[in-house]
This record gives structure tokens, C-alpha cells and sequence, in this order.
């Protein structure tokens, strides 16, 4: 027999894998997938947990890292996500403030909105696989800048997110201080 409690962790793992596949094959545009996913092991939520109570004890850091910094410790699975820059090459645009993507190629670190849209499609895929199956979750901005800053995802990623699961009585994502 196996309790609820003894299955919670691979269950989170279980959905998490199945997040990183909705996202992979979220649409990208022209089908250029500049995407980097990956799951944080239990060591590595410890090490992101770590920098963001960091980057939240600076002089004026904001005191929501402490708090998410906490919140991610109480999760059975972290999500990563983020993407690398990467403009698409097209001759008419200009979203991103520039007249074309040659022109924005001067300036490497501007995102190509297609780059951030594509991210955000494919978080909307991940999140709402773990939601179909009653994971509680939430993006999280907070660990995607602890992400970045430890380089966990590759030194040319330049936008990151992380989504914390959680299987317990209550969401600790949403019903927090």
C-alpha cells in the first residue's frame, strides 16, 4: 500500500516532465525554439532558494524574494524555464523598438518580443498541464532572477522564470503573508 504522502514528490516530478513536453511543443514563432527547460533538483532549489533570500537581503532588495525564497522550499518540484535573445530576422517589425531585426542585432541584450511571447505561450502550455492536474503552482519572476544569476540554464539565456509544485492542503504560493 502507499500512502498519499509517500507519492507526492514523484508525482510532482511525474507532472513536471510533462510540463517541460507541453512547453517544448508550445508554437514558436517561424518554428525558431529559443526555449531552455529543465527541472531543479532538490539541491539546486536549495542553492536558487539561497540566492534569492541574497538578492532580497541587498540594500534595497525587495522583501518578496525572502518570501517566494521560502515558498519554493516548501515545493516538491521546480520548473525552469527561459529563453535565449535571438531576433527572427525580418525585415518589417520594429516591436521591439527598433526598425528591424538587423538593427536590433546592435544591441544583443534587447529581447525580440517574439523571443518573450514564444516563453510565455510555453509557460501558459506548462502551467496549465500541472492545473489539469490539481498541482498547485505559480510563475514565479523571483526565481527566474536567482536563475539567471547563478547561470543554471547557460550563460545565453537572458529571460527565466521558475514554477514551483506543490501537492499539500493548501497552496503555499497563494496563501502566504
Amino acid at each position: 500500500m502507499y500512502l498519499e504522502e509517500q507519492i507526492r514528490k514523484e508525482t510532482a516530478i511525474r507532472v513536471a516532465q510533462l510540463m517541460l513536453t507541453a512547453a517544448r511543443t508550445a508554437p514558436k514563432a517561424r518554428g525558431t525554439d529559443n526555449i531552455v527547460l529543465a527541472i531543479a533538483e532538490q539541491s539546486e532549489i536549495v542553492e536558487i532558494a539561497k540566492r534569492m533570500e541574497e538578492i532580497g537581503n541587498r540594500p534595497n532588495g525587495p522583501a518578496f524574494f525572502l518570501r517566494d525564497a521560502a515558498n519554493i522550499l516548501q515545493s516538491q518540484a521546480l520548473v525552469l524555464m527561459g529563453t535565449r535573445i535571438k531576433a527572427q530576422e525580418l525585415q518589417i517589425c520594429g516591436r521591439c523598438g527598433y526598425e528591424n531585426c538587423e538593427e536590433k542585432n546592435k544591441f544583443p541584450d534587447i529581447p525580440c518580443t517574439f523571443n518573450t511571447g514564444d516563453l510565455g505561450i510555453a509557460m501558459g502550455s506548462a502551467v496549465s498541464v500541472a492545473t489539469d492536474q490539481r498541482i498547485d503552482n505559480r510563475i514565479m519572476y523571483t526565481v527566474g532572477q536567482a536563475v539567471l544569476e547563478l547561470r543554471l540554464l547557460g550563460e545565453d539565456v537572458r529571460i527565466a522564470f521558475g514554477i514551483p509544485l506543490s501537492i499539500s492542503p493548501k497552496n503555499p504560493f497563494f496563501d502566504r503573508k
